[in-house]
């Protein structure tokens, strides 16, 4: 029986990390087909088959984790052919899966040291994801422990802490294979220390302010063709607002609204309330706005869309190659946005209470969250449409939010389009929360202060963690 291509045995091992990655209930298995990866990338016999191993593994672990891009793009372009283009992302993500397993095959001899040393580059390749313009770090190893309890580490340093977690666990089962048994014993005693911590976390206790969260069902593509006009949202969002309680404040998702210029009053919206806000059709700039209203309809804050979706909404090059964009344009039925992006975000004040909003895509980006609760934020509120999505990123995109709450110790509360709407406690548990139809629903989130060790010094922790795996892949290919 002749051998099986190494190129194809590294695919296969992408493919079942992807198969324990989140929405899955057994996503917290991750570490034994990322231990079997790592053993693999770390046993290639120079740097460029190294590389070459890397790059299918995080080719294939980005296409079944990010699959239903490529129905979007069918969806979106009215051909399952066009769907095809999104493997040009999942190629590119694989491409910097293999620059660092390059890199680390180049720093480090042995291949036990290239163990620890793609443990320690991983996380800081996933940090480098958060960054710049075409930032997109949708899969993230640290929220495959949301299953367990030791995903409540993440108040001390992120998701990226779970992500340091995981892949050293993967390293030390490696480890043990080949020998060395010590890293193992203290990643048990980590294992046993987040689980302690995770299960004695209790929920935080304040002020409970009543909310009413929507769930439309409109269809994003006819929102942005113009098939469905605004007036015909307003009618029945005003309708699913009609069943408010007294104190209650009203949520609506995402561009919810549509008005020109910088408004300061909204009349037809039922305040108090929060509401996204887009901007009319052919008007410039486009704006991608979260605002709080006061029961006059008067503009009380504003915030603007603080990280941009990559060939969502932000284009890089659009005038340079605005022909190529234009066949794009042509083929969708309308013109592409070039949205301004925030330069600053604070909380929204409403009647005392500062929320801290933050729209759509924001949630993938701890930051954001982080940002708003150093400033003072009591509950966070994500408008959302969640209608571009199909299948796991629905469930993706909710469950990322979920651990925003963690992170701050803030409930979460979601009002969507075509997504899971309703309120996330600060344990990262749901609440109440409504995924199919259109709807209402009366959410009771707690106004909490405070700040948790990460709002204070962000992706630091595991930052350094990650620079001491790779201190100790240094040790071991000096000895």
């Amino acid at each position: 029986m002749p051998p099986v291509p190494p190129f194809l045995i590294a695919a296969l091992l992408g493919v079942l990390l992807a198969a324990c990655g989140v929405p899955l209930p057994w996503s917290f298995l991750s570490p034994v087909p990322l231990a079997f990866l790592l053993a693999y990338v770390a046993k290639a016999g120079t740097p460029r088959q190294a590389a070459a191993r890397m790059w299918w593994a995080g080719s294939t672990y980005s296409a079944v984790h990010l699959w239903w891009l490529t129905a979007f793009l069918s969806k979106l372009f009215g051909t399952p052919v066009l769907g095809v283009l999104a493997f040009a992302l999942y190629a590119l993500e694989g491409a910097f899966f293999a620059l660092m397993a390059w890199l680390v095959a180049r720093l480090f001899r042995s291949s036990a040291a290239r163990v620890w040393g793609l443990a320690g580059g991983w996380v800081i390749l996933e940090w480098l994801r958060f960054l710049g313009p075409l930032a997109f770090p949708w899969p993230t190893l640290g929220y495959t422990l949301l299953p367990t309890p030791a995903m409540q580490i993440a108040d001390l340093g992120g998701v990226l802490l779970g992500s340091v977690l995981v892949i050293a666990t993967a390293a030390s089962f490696v480890g043990v294979r080949w020998g060395s048994r010590w890293p193992h014993r203290i990643i048990t005693f980590a294992w046993l220390v987040a689980l302690a911590y995770g299960i004695t976390r209790v929920p935080g206790q304040g002020p409970v302010q009543p909310m009413l969260v929507l769930r439309t069902d409109f269809d994003s593509f006819g929102r942005a063709s113009r098939q469905l006009t605004p007036e015909q949202q307003l009618e029945v969002q005003r309708q699913l607002s009609a069943p408010r309680a007294p104190g209650e404040i009203v949520v609506w998702s995402e561009t919810a609204l549509t008005a020109a210029g910088g408004p300061t009053a909204l009349p037809v919206f039922p305040g108090p309330g929060i509401s996204g806000l887009g901007t009319p059709y052919g008007e410039e700039p486009h704006r991608n706005s979260v605002v709080g209203v006061a029961a006059s309809g008067q503009v009380t804050a504003r915030n603007e869309k603080a990280k941009l979706v990559p060939f969502g909404e932000y284009f890089p090059l659009y005038r340079p190659l605005h022909a190529a964009y234009g066949v794009i344009e042509q083929a969708i039925g309308f013109e592409l946005p070039a949205i301004a992006p925030a330069r600053q975000v604070r909380p929204l004040s409403l009647d005392g209470v500062r929320y801290g909003a933050y729209i759509c895509y924001d949630s993938v980006f701890p930051w954001v969250a982080r940002r708003l609760v150093r400033q003072g934020a009591q509950v966070l509120v994500n408008p959302s449409n969640d209608g571009w999505y199909d299948g796991w990123g629905v469930q993706q995109h909710f469950m990322m939010g979920r651990v925003r709450a963690i992170e701050t110790r803030r409930w979460l509360v979601r009002s969507v389009n075509r997504g899971i709407a309703g309120a996330v406690d600060d344990l990262g548990q749901p609440v109440q929360t409504l995924s199919r139809g259109e709807g209402a629903l009366h959410v009771r989130p707690r106004l909490l202060g405070g700040e948790t060790l990460y709002v204070r010094l962000g992706d630091l922790p595991a930052l350094l963690l990650a620079g001491l795996m790779l201190v100790y892949a240094a040790r071991i290919d000096r000895r």
